[in-house]
């Protein structure tokens, strides 16, 4: 088989699998990353250009810029978090895609990153706006 033949059919057999693995992943902007870990996943965002929700009086972290959702959850929410998932080495999910992973979807879009667990609890997520469902 000829070298560049193999290397396009290579791509095409990695991608779908490559995204179904993945563990962590990143819009193209850089903006928005997500990861996922034991039954959980997560996303936050670098910036925001909207005003965000007070904090809950609890919370003595950081507030608003982080998601998060279980897979059986029934609503996803804003977390109080003094970590981020931001890597900015993290496998780029390019606007179109979708990854899938244990009962999560994702769809990046040039308008932001949209997550729903198989209850349909979930978020859509840009700089100007995030809604949680």
């Amino acid at each position: 088989m000829r070298p560049a033949l193999a290397a396009v059919i290579a791509m095409f057999l990695a991608g779908p699998a490559a995204a179904q693995g993945m563990d962590s992943f990143r819009s193209p902007s850089g903006n928005i990353a997500c990861m996922y870990m034991d039954g959980t996943l997560r996303c936050d965002l670098r910036e925001v250009s909207n005003r965000l929700p007070r904090p809950p009086s609890d919370c003595d972290l950081e507030w608003g810029k982080a998601f998060e959702m279980s897979k059986a959850a029934r609503h996803a929410g804003r977390i109080c978090h003094g970590d981020t998932v931001l890597d900015p080495g993290a496998p780029v999910l390019g606007y179109g895609a979708s990854w899938q992973g244990d009962g999560f979807s994702c769809i990046s879009s040039e308008s932001g990153m949209s997550c729903r667990n198989a209850r349909g609890a979930g978020w859509d997520l840009s700089r100007g706006k995030q809604t949680v469902h």
